[in-house]
């Protein structure tokens, strides 16, 4: 998204500022240079495609009042000190009064949470870029860098790769309306959001809160909903499921495996756990129920019933041909468990990967693994996610004394994050 050089040559029409080297600067009455305080911060309108400066919060400091200089009495930016044509008579100015669609650049955008579509990650507001330009001022970036990290403690000499700019337009308040003097969140588009890890946006929603939490929950497909809700821990969990509809409630769930609905009822309270309970179907709802307060949850409680299984002696591409024809889910698709014929006991598991580029004639049993790794039904959580971490399995199945396969445990069941998604 960076789309200017911060370190552009200003010209006879523009200049680039940095809102942290205006922060602190000295503001003085025009001809009388007369000192009326620091800059404490800048005013902006957000009702602008490029918020524009409406005015200083100035702080006199020793006790006294602070006060607001409006924009039209800004003369020059200079390198030193800010000067401000007095009012009439020298009077002074009046106190700052907060309208609708004002914020203040380092109290509301300094620090604050942006969601990053290039880099797919969480990034703060180090500082913000600004355009000045024929007696005007406005944002025109936000920089995420550490170089903007630095300027907001004055170690602006020291210099740490390139600034990374995001474009205005993209970091746009949710809603002007949720624009208060107590915070200002920041998202971009509610198009891109759909794209941005589950991790990403569960980290903004812990930040934000409050109807900025609301509201970008609310842009949320159902599927990066449930994604991002998982992975969200538990006090934003119950503050964002305290304020579903019944109807979203239904479509999230619907997008969960039962283990993560247990996780999700286990931090809630029980009277919002019945009324979840009673949107699941009838076989979800026993498995949910099982699962709920079990820290220790078995293996055999864990399992889907949802994976492939064939005989020794099938031939790959015959599998395959079954496999198109289908329609399974992905989910169940990591692997092919390989049984005996009789009594259909595992002996070993072809991965996805190997059968499609195994030669059609091949068997199943020479190009399967084996002894196939599997849990016993009665191995608790903490034993199955061990394993499936030593191995670096997207499934295991769990088997009876027989060796017959039971269900298998996704390790995204088990395990939520990036880690677990580069696994399903």
């Amino acid at each position: 998204m960076t789309t200017l050089n911060a370190s552009s040559p200003e010209s006879g029409d523009f200049r680039f500022l940095w809102l942290t080297d205006l922060l602190g600067r000295q503001v003085r009455a025009l001809g009388s240079g007369r000192r009326l305080g620091r800059l404490t911060d800048v005013v902006f309108s957000v009702r602008e495609m490029y918020p524009e400066a409406v005015g200083l919060y100035l702080e006199q400091g020793w006790g006294k009042p602070t006060f607001f200089v409006p924009w039209d009495r800004v003369q020059a930016l200079g390198p030193k000190a800010i000067e401000v044509r007095p009012r009439e008579a020298g009077a002074d100015f009046g106190p700052f009064v907060d309208q609708p669609g004002w914020i203040l650049g380092e109290k509301h955008l300094l620090g604050q949470t942006i969601l990053d579509i290039d880099g797919r990650r969480v990034e703060a507001v180090n500082d913000v870029h600004l355009v000045e330009s024929r007696g005007r001022l406005a944002i025109v970036h936000v920089d995420a860098s550490l170089n903007g990290f630095l300027r907001r403690w004055r170690l602006g000499r020291i210099r740490i790769g390139e600034e990374r700019l995001i474009s205005w337009r993209y970091v746009q308040p949710l809603s002007v309306e949720d624009v208060s003097t107590d915070r200002v969140a920041l998202s971009v588009t509610r198009e891109q959001i759909q794209d941005l890890p589950g991790e990403d946006l569960a980290d903004a929603l812990e930040e934000i809160g409050g109807l900025a939490q609301q509201a970008l929950f609310a842009a949320l497909e159902p599927s990066k909903a449930a994604e991002a809700l998982v992975a969200a821990e538990p006090r934003a969990q119950r503050q964002i499921v305290a304020r579903l509809p019944k109807e979203k409630s239904a479509e999230i769930l619907a997008q969960l495996s039962p283990p993560h609905i247990a996780d999700l009822l286990a931090v809630l309270p029980q009277d919002r756990v019945k009324e979840l309970t009673r949107l699941l179907p009838p076989e979800v709802a026993a498995r949910v129920e099982a699962l709920i307060g079990q820290r220790d949850a078995s293996a055999e409680a864990l399992a889907s019933a949802d994976f492939v299984v064939a005989s020794r002696d099938r031939l790959a591409g015959a599998v395959l041909s079954e496999l198109r024809r289908s329609h399974r889910s992905r989910c169940s698709l990591s692997y092919v468990y390989v049984v005996d014929p009789t009594p259909r006991s595992l002996v070993g598991v072809v991965d996805l990967r190997d059968l499609v580029l195994a030669p059609d004639d091949a068997s199943l049993s020479s190009i399967m693994i084996s002894p196939a790794i599997a849990a016993r039904p009665g191995e608790v959580r903490q034993d199955v996610e061990a394993v499936l971490r030593k191995y670096h399995f997207r499934m295991l199945p769990v088997v009876d004394d027989k060796d017959r396969v039971l269900g298998v445990i996704r390790y995204a069941d088990v395990v939520y994050g990036p880690e677990a998604e580069s696994r399903a």
